[in-house]
């Protein structure tokens, strides 16, 4: 039980620390490589939460389905140009992303 309320908390303070950002404010991070790119199918929550508490195996899934990702340069220079938001959750030292119009 005490995992299930600290999975539970986790995902509580991560939804809190989600919020909408203009790509333009992540160039910083993208230029580091910390920039991660989760694709629209997928819980950018789920992702966040699997990255914190260390699940290799779901990770390297997601990579390997390309699923998970850098941005892709053309993607990034498109959202650079119509100044557009995406969603973003910070799991240090990463900041995982995805296009604006999702909705989680």
């Amino acid at each position: 039980m005490a995992a299930e309320q600290s999975t539970d908390n986790l995902r509580d303070r991560l939804n809190l620390e989600t919020a909408r950002i203009p790509w333009r404010d992540l160039q910083t991070y993208f230029a580091r490589g910390q920039v991660v790119f989760v694709a629209e199918a997928l819980d950018l929550l789920a992702v966040a939460e699997a990255l914190a508490a260390d699940d290799k195996a779901r990770f390297q899934q997601w990579l390997a389905d390309g699923q998970v990702g850098e941005v892709p340069a053309e993607r990034a220079q498109s959202w650079y140009d119509a100044e557009a938001s995406v969603w973003a959750v910070v799991v240090a030292p990463w900041v995982l992303i995805q296009d604006g119009k999702t909705k989680n």
